[in-house]
């Protein structure tokens, strides 16, 4: 009998043009001071937790992340290549306004989250849902029955929301995914399931003051 595995899926911490509403793609950002203090309390949080492995993306944003938990449980971070967020691109670097004026009808077409649409340069949004999915199904496959993070992207985060939720790709998004909360899923034969999104109890002030 398969056991299920259980992942903590999580953002990265805040960037600056998380704040600015840039376009990060691929583009290597670390993290701003917000985000650096959301790591830690994240960290903080999750300390207890029984970790089997620690995975994250290789960009820098993401690592930094899960830099901060490795050294609150004494799980090594392991890169994955295939954690990065989706390939924007010409896009990358712009504000959603710069696309907006300068592509229109590019802009429409990635707003109405059409599968089959890759900025120049970049990704399909197919193509980037099939890598997210498929990478988290490999690496809960190698921790069946254990415990595991993940550490990776907005887009990361939305594509294992809708494989668990069962959400059409093309759906509107009603869901947060926010800097450095907690997510968390099972895997199984039958694929991802949901546990618990966007847990930031750890984020929120007056709870963290109590904590100290």
């Amino acid at each position: 009998m398969h056991e299920p595995t259980r992942i903590v899926a999580i953002r990265h911490g805040e960037t600056d043009w998380n704040v600015g509403t840039r376009i990060q793609g691929q583009l290597d950002v670390a993290l701003n001071d917000t985000g650096r203090w959301q790591a830690l309390q994240l960290a903080r949080a999750l300390a207890e937790e029984r970790f089997a492995a620690i995975y994250s993306s290789d960009l820098a944003r993401a690592w930094e992340t899960a830099l901060a938990l490795s050294s609150a449980t004494g799980i090594p971070v392991t890169a994955e290549v295939d954690l990065r967020e989706r390939c924007f691109g010409v896009f990358q670097g712009l504000t959603f306004k710069d696309v907006e004026q300068r592509w229109p009808q590019e802009a429409l077409r990635w707003r109405m989250r059409d599968p089959e649409y890759g900025p120049e340069g970049g990704e399909r949004l197919g193509d980037f849902y099939e890598r997210c999915t498929a990478v988290a199904a490999r690496l809960a496959e190698k921790h069946e029955g254990q415990l595991i993070a993940i550490v990776a992207h907005g887009g990361v985060m939305d594509c294992l929301y809708r494989a668990a939720a069962r959400i059409d790709l093309t759906g509107p998004r009603t869901w947060q995914l926010g800097n450095a909360s907690i997510n968390r899923l099972l895997h199984t034969q039958a694929g991802f399931t949901l546990v618990g999104w966007a847990d930031n109890f750890h984020l929120q002030t007056d709870a963290v003051d109590e904590a100290l």
